[in-house]
């Protein structure tokens, strides 16, 4: 019996293309350019915050010149909106942090590789979450608590292609 043989062409990979993963240059430089205006933003917000709750006194904050005695009530209101601002602004820091992390990833050329599994993660969710730092199925075990987040799989650094003629 003679077999037949298929051709096998080979498809000729760009050169902004990973030899390993599922993203471009051109994927990664758009993620981090995203990373770095969501940290800007996150950096303004943290710090209208503080201009606005915690550098001002409980005169300045209600315009009350007057000075009469304070109200129980609108102590209890001021400890209120600023113990909620510091909650806000503590999960605005874990983000940065996060952000932080993704862009330490990009510079070690790990960004985009699941720290559980060492598998890469889908563009769709970097694109949802620039920060992510497991891939859906992984995130779900840590939720459903079958993961720890602190196994050590195997994460290699990402090699690029810098050009196809070499």
């Amino acid at each position: 019996m003679a077999q037949k043989r298929k051709k096998l062409t080979r498809k000729k990979v760009s050169s902004t293309r990973m030899k390993k993963g599922n993203l471009t240059i051109d994927d990664i430089e758009r993620f981090k350019q995203s990373l770095l205006e969501k940290r800007k933003e996150i950096l303004l917000n943290v710090n209208e915050m503080e201009d606005e709750t915690l550098k001002k006194s409980r005169l300045d904050a209600s315009g009350d010149l007057s000075s009469m005695p304070i109200h129980m009530a609108d102590i209890g209101t001021d400890n209120y909106e600023q113990e909620f601002a510091l909650g806000l602004m503590d999960s605005e820091r874990k983000l940065l942090r996060e952000i932080d992390d993704a862009l330490q990833r990009i510079e070690e050329r790990t960004y985009g590789i699941c720290e559980g599994t060492g598998k890469p993660i889908p563009k769709a969710r970097l694109e949802a979450q620039p920060w992510a730092r497991y891939c859906i199925e992984y995130a779900r075990m840590m939720e459903q608590g079958r993961a720890t987040g602190q196994e050590q799989p195997m994460i290699e650094t990402q090699e690029y292609e810098e050009n196809e003629d070499n």
